[in-house]
């Protein structure tokens, strides 16, 4: 990760809605967006979801509540044989394949196409087993923070260096897990609080409606935006009106791009796009009024004016009380 590339991961997760080529129609969107990463969801549902679990309102309100969280599921994840194909296609299209295991044999079937990273989502942060085996596999960890405390994060983050993950390589990203999120419940200030726990880096995962919070994560400091994005907000599923659309998407990374740009790099200097206008804006010290060679300056007959490029009014008193060098005429810059 350079200095100033905010990593954007176009969150695709479930919205393919388990249709492969919707899934893949997905992957062209993200990479035309100008996104890093297009990140999907791997699950074998029934790994992950007792037939007794139900779902969030937020599901119940999307989906409808006739069906079990279960149910759901099944109807929307994409069997693990097509993942290695939609990597392929990540591969020739120019955009990084990552996604999300949710369970230990989604794992095993990532842990063969390569990623640059493990995106550990924010529900598996007390999943001691879940953690260890992503720790035990090797790689770099991006690990979503949703409804924890600093404290739990903290635990989560010693279960993976404990067993093989420097904290130099596992990215914390803040999180509020609701979809979609009102802004008074974001806190994005809990990124600082995030930080001191010495992690490689800090960034962002978006659940709220527009790209506003995700450019002003930046702003503070985020080093990672994850944002959900889908081909039509009106498909049924739980995801999709939480997510952008692909010109939203495309929106919001150029806004980050721009905002990375603005940041600079934190030395107070003078930039070389305002250096022409420094003649122009700042002040010289100037006659005001006609003066003869000998006749000492005073504050009655010098002034202060542009352009710049004479003596500096920061040399004031140093001026006042000299004799003038030869005539001046009124306006003219003063000379030492």
């Amino acid at each position: 990760m350079t200095q100033h590339k905010t990593i954007i991961i176009a969150e695709a997760g479930v919205n393919h809605n388990g249709n492969l080529e919707l899934a893949r129609k997905m992957v062209y969107a993200a990479k035309k967006t100008g996104a890093d990463y297009i990140k999907f969801q791997t699950a074998v549902p029934e790994l992950v979801i007792s037939e007794f679990a139900p779902k969030a309102e937020y599901q119940k309100e999307t989906t409808g509540a006739a069906e079990s969280q279960l149910e759901m599921c099944r109807a929307i994840h994409l069997p693990l044989s097509d993942y290695k194909g939609l990597k392929q296609l990540c591969d020739e299209t120019g955009i990084k394949f990552m996604s999300t295991p949710f369970d230990l044999v989604s794992i095993d079937c990532l842990a063969e196409l390569g990623m640059d990273y493990w995106k550990i989502p924010s529900g598996e942060i007390t999943n001691l087993p879940y953690l260890r085996k992503i720790a035990r596999t090797g790689g770099r960890v991006i690990l979503s923070t949703g409804m924890s405390t600093l404290d739990e994060v903290e635990t989560a983050v010693e279960v993976l260096e404990s067993n093989g993950i420097p904290r130099r390589d596992i990215i914390l990203l803040h999180c509020t897990t609701q979809y979609p999120t009102p802004a008074e419940a974001v806190n994005l200030r809990a990124m600082d609080a995030l930080a001191t726990l010495g992690c490689g880096a800090v960034g962002y995962s978006d659940h709220t409606v527009g790209i506003e919070i995700p450019v002003a994560a930046v702003a503070m400091g985020a080093k990672v935006i994850e944002k959900h994005f889908t081909l039509d907000k009106t498909l049924p599923g739980p995801d999709h009106r939480a997510s952008l659309d692909p010109e939203e998407l495309g929106r919001m990374v150029g806004a980050i791009r721009k905002v990375e740009a603005a940041l600079g790099n934190g030395v107070k200097e003078v930039a070389e796009a305002e250096r022409p206008n420094i003649e122009v804006a700042r002040k010289s010290i100037v006659a005001a009024k006609d003066i003869r060679k000998g006749e000492l300056l005073t504050e009655e007959n010098i002034t202060v004016k542009r352009p710049g490029n004479g003596v500096s009014p920061m040399l004031w008193d140093s001026v006042v009380g000299t004799p003038a060098i030869r005539d001046f005429s009124y306006d003219e810059l003063i000379e030492l």
